[in-house]
């Protein structure tokens, strides 16, 4: 994954650490350095934070178990400064599994929080929330807390919290999915305008913060609902190019700007003896342009990760791998053959053809007949 380094393997499941984790864990040492405690206690505070993240993952890990209950693979975890992202490899079908699942996270954190507070019962410890302060003195109850929080903060009813997807679910039980992802994403941004005035009343930049984070979270769920309400049950044939031109590997990239020039396309599938090797985008073409002039060849420019996507596959499926894999389009094959180019261009104007028609379904059933 770019940008993140692989940490591990848990049940099958990569675990990524993204390179902004380590700006935390310095801020972290350095916030307890400059308010004036000692470097045991700052690396007191820095261990708490790693073992918090430690929960993070479990936390993860419980949605992406549950997640393979009902046959949803996880693709992977990745560890960021706000959190971890379990990524699933599709949305439920069912909205009570979605419920199911999107709980789950937090149920762990109430176990770890259960465990940690029969053992300070046990022990005699403390159950001060000012604990929070002192890591190095309350230790376990620092860490109980903090997983009582992380209950609370998931299950606000916002995406991309847990507890927004939990509202979805429960509102998809009585109404369509993308009304339901609409009403719950409106709910979302509701909250957030609210945590961004108190964060400005207060003078409070976390609030704002998780404002920002709350209301394109919810955005982009909501766009997303769409999209999957869009493009589900179409197959990759009905968006594709099936007027391209073809490029060899050893073409040069004059050529690439010939082809380029000629026609409205911007992206052309390569070809080596009958079979697709990789995709030539424009972008990457520029690049190599600026970088080796038009003497170049294709094959040092073209994507070759692009790889070809059979015509009967789902839109839904070929917009996933588009995301994984950074390209901007992807060959598409017939039995082994190269028949079409899938590109994001297409797919937006498909999705734009396909809202106007579902419009006119409304307008159409809105008038009465004569």
């Amino acid at each position: 994954m770019k940008g993140a380094l692989r940490i591990g393997r848990i049940a099958g499941i990569d675990i990524y650490l993204h390179w902004t984790f380590g700006l935390l864990i310095a801020g972290i040492f350095a916030f307890y350095l400059l308010h004036g405690v000692g470097v045991q206690a700052a690396l007191a505070g820095v261990l708490l934070v790693l073992v918090v993240f430690g929960c993070v993952v479990l936390h993860e890990l419980g949605h992406a178990l549950m997640a393979r209950r009902f046959g949803v693979p996880t693709r992977d975890i990745t560890l960021y400064p706000i959190g971890g992202v379990a990524r699933l490899q599709r949305i439920p079908e069912e909205p009570i599994q979605e419920f199911w699942i999107a709980v789950a996270g937090p149920a762990v954190n109430l176990v770890i929080a259960t465990v940690l507070a029969l053992v300070l019962w046990v022990v005699g410890g403390s159950f001060d929330p000012n604990a929070l302060v002192q890591p190095r003195l309350h230790f376990l109850t620092s860490l109980m807390w903090i997983n009582l929080l992380l209950v609370g903060f998931n299950m606000l009813p916002a995406f991309p919290m847990d507890g927004g997807r939990v509202l979805r679910a429960l509102l998809a039980l009585r109404m369509n999915y993308v009304r339901a992802t609409q009403i719950a994403a409106s709910i979302g941004q509701g909250m957030a305008v609210l945590f961004g005035l108190f964060g400005l009343i207060s003078f409070n930049p976390i609030l704002l913060f998780i404002a920002l984070f709350v209301y394109v979270g919810a955005q982009q769920e909501a766009q997303q609902a769409m999209f999957r309400s869009l493009t589900q049950g179409i197959p990759v044939r009905q968006a594709m190019m099936t007027r391209f031109q073809v490029l060899h590997p050893d073409d040069t990239l004059g050529r690439a700007v010939e082809a380029l020039l000629a026609g409205a396309e911007h992206d052309f599938p390569v070809v080596e003896n009958g079979q697709v090797v990789g995709v030539l985008t424009r972008k990457a073409l520029l690049h190599a342009l600026a970088r080796e002039g038009q003497s170049g060849r294709v094959r040092d420019a073209m994507r070759a990760t692009c790889r070809p996507i059979e015509d009967t596959a789902m839109l839904e499926e070929a917009f996933l791998r588009m995301q994984e894999s950074g390209c901007e389009a992807l060959p598409v094959v017939h039995n082994g053959q190269l028949v079409g180019l899938l590109t994001l261009e297409n797919v937006g104007e498909l999705m734009m053809i396909a809202s106007a028609l579902r419009q006119a379904a409304v307008l159409r059933a809105q008038v009465p007949p004569l």
